[in-house]
């Protein structure tokens, strides 16, 4: 089984919005064969704290205006890493200690990576 269609679609809006806001590393995996509470993980980085609120933020506000469910946010007040589940696709959004120390890539390598615009990947 692969992503649902609505959660990779939101997948790209997210991974364009974390883009405008010079989020960098951006990638999106497919994890619904593996996971039952989602279908899609994107992970970005942030270089410093106000532009990882500044990311989470335009996520938020792109995804809502696409129709996404409100999200619950985890990590805010740590301010390293800001976790969004829009319950088909979850947004990790970290500064570069938490992305090195975590290394979702290492975890989820198994998993295929969604192809994401071409603007994305020149970041």
């Amino acid at each position: 089984m692969s992503a649902d269609l609505q959660a990779a679609e939101w997948a790209e809006i997210a991974a364009l919005a974390a883009s405008d806001k010079k989020a960098t590393d951006i990638v999106a995996f497919d994890v619904s064969d593996v996971l039952v509470i989602t279908d899609v993980f994107v992970v970005c980085t942030a270089a410093n704290q106000p532009q990882l609120f500044a990311v989470v933020d335009e996520v938020e506000h792109k995804l809502k205006d696409a129709g996404a469910p409100r999200p619950r946010r985890e990590g805010k007040g740590e301010g390293s890493w800001v976790l969004l589940d829009f319950i088909d696709l979850v947004v990790h959004v970290q500064l570069p200690e938490a992305r090195s120390t975590y290394d979702l890539e290492r975890l989820w390598r198994d998993q295929p990576q969604l192809a994401l615009p071409d603007s994305i990947a020149e970041l």
